[in-house]
């Protein structure tokens, strides 16, 4: 018995031991990332894998933009459109949590989420789609520290780059080129508001860029575009 109990207490010790290493690991990226862009995301090469697995010659549309050379009008559309309260909370929305998991409970399915842009930012570079617990919890550990060791222009700046928006389309300048033809700093109102409403289905809408629902969304994001504070 003695000896099972050891033999338990040492596999937890190498399981915490494992777990800290992977946390001091990301800590280290998001430290890097501080002053250097990074090249891609771990959303990213998932979904190059998956179309690899159709196309084994297919790339994706990304190219990094600084800040500055992205419209202030599709930062503006995504705060309004994913996360009003961006500037001020400290990676979370508390109240938009509490909204979400109330509207779910009355349909009786997930139809809403309360991520805000720093979850979302977390999720994308570290995380792979698959929804369970610990993956949640990941997810607020790697946000607290995105929202202790980054700025909010820093988390925006790069969830701006690596965000998808189609099939093999990720960040605003491939955004803009691919259902455009132009920069992500010509960006237009209407035009950046369409961006955002996609971002919730990106690639369903890719293929569907008249649906109903996209083009109400946007409507709603234009009207509410004004009251959105940038960082």
């Amino acid at each position: 018995m003695k000896k099972l109990w050891r033999w338990t207490w040492r596999i937890f010790a190498l399981l915490f031991v494992f777990l800290l290493l992977y946390q001091g690991w990301i800590a280290a990226h998001i430290w890097w990332w501080v002053n250097h862009n990074p090249a891609s995301s771990a959303f990213m090469e998932d979904r190059l894998e998956a179309m690899q697995e159709k196309m084994p010659h297919a790339e994706l549309q990304h190219q990094w933009v600084p800040y500055a050379k992205i419209s202030d009008h599709l930062k503006s559309a995504l705060i309004a459109s994913e996360d009003a309260k961006f500037v001020d909370h400290e990676g979370f929305d508390w109240e938009g949590i509490q909204k979400a998991y109330e509207k779910n409970l009355k349909k009786g399915k997930i139809v809403a989420g309360g991520s805000t842009i720093s979850q979302q930012l977390a999720k994308n570079l570290f995380l792979s789609g698959k929804r369970t617990p610990w993956r949640k919890l990941e997810e607020a550990t790697i946000t607290v520290m995105l929202e202790k060791m980054m700025d909010k222009q820093r988390i925006f700046e790069i969830y701006l780059n690596v965000i998808e928006w189609g099939n093999g389309v990720f960040g605003a300048e491939a955004a803009a080129r691919h259902y455009y033809h132009i920069s992500a700093a010509q960006l237009s109102a209407e035009q950046a508001a369409r961006l955002a409403a996609m971002v919730p289905n990106p690639r369903y809408y890719d293929k569907h860029r008249e649906a109903r629902g996209l083009l109400k969304k946007t409507e709603i994001i234009l009207g509410r575009m004004g009251d959105a504070e940038i960082p």
